[in-house]
């Protein structure tokens, strides 16, 4: 590398770096009611119990982890030694959490979720930013109603495929074009 790009990289560098503060601490769902409901929820995953999202509903969980986020579908396992990481939850639609009845119910409750999380880890192997606020704001359109995804905060996209708050901050004004 030359000293030309080398300079142009030491310029253009951001620090993301936050000392042991969390941009969760900040958060509060709009309508109010969304704390007391995810402390209950947050109460079950810290529990050890393991528990399945509704697979015959349209719902889901965010679940906010120390640096990202994973969501959490329909058919999804959640709870156990799995998230016991997690600091905050954002339920998405009318919630449903089901206890598995067999070992082959919860095992298959473990593979969707890795379905999940690979259908995220898809998303974030676009290099550009914007293109992925963009790509995981249409899987939820497609998935939720518009107004419903439309409440949901910008931190929760932002830990979800690696990008700055702002950046789908921007997108959802101007769309992925805009800059």
């Amino acid at each position: 590398m030359d000293s030309e790009n080398l300079r142009r990289y030491q310029v253009t560098m951001v620090s993301t770096y936050y000392a042991d503060t969390s941009c969760l601490d900040d958060f509060v769902m709009s309508d109010g009611t969304g704390q007391s409901y995810s402390s209950d929820i947050m109460t079950l995953l810290h529990s050890g119990k393991v528990l399945i999202v509704n697979s015959r509903r349209r719902n889901g969980l965010i679940l906010f982890k120390r640096y990202h986020a994973e969501f959490a579908g329909p058919g999804a396992a959640i709870g156990g030694d799995y998230d016991d990481d997690c600091q905050m939850v954002i339920p998405i639609g009318n919630l449903s959490l089901l206890t598995p009845e067999s070992y082959e119910e919860r095992q298959k409750a473990y593979l969707i979720r890795r379905q999940w999380i690979r259908l995220i880890k898809q998303i974030t192997e676009n290099p550009i930013p914007q293109q992925r606020v963009q790509r995981i704001l249409d899987q939820f359109e497609q998935y939720f109603p518009p107004a419903t995804v439309a409440e949901l905060p910008d931190i929760a996209f932002a830990l979800l495929v690696g990008v700055l708050p702002q950046t789908v901050s921007m997108v959802r004004r101007w769309g992925s074009e805009g800059e």
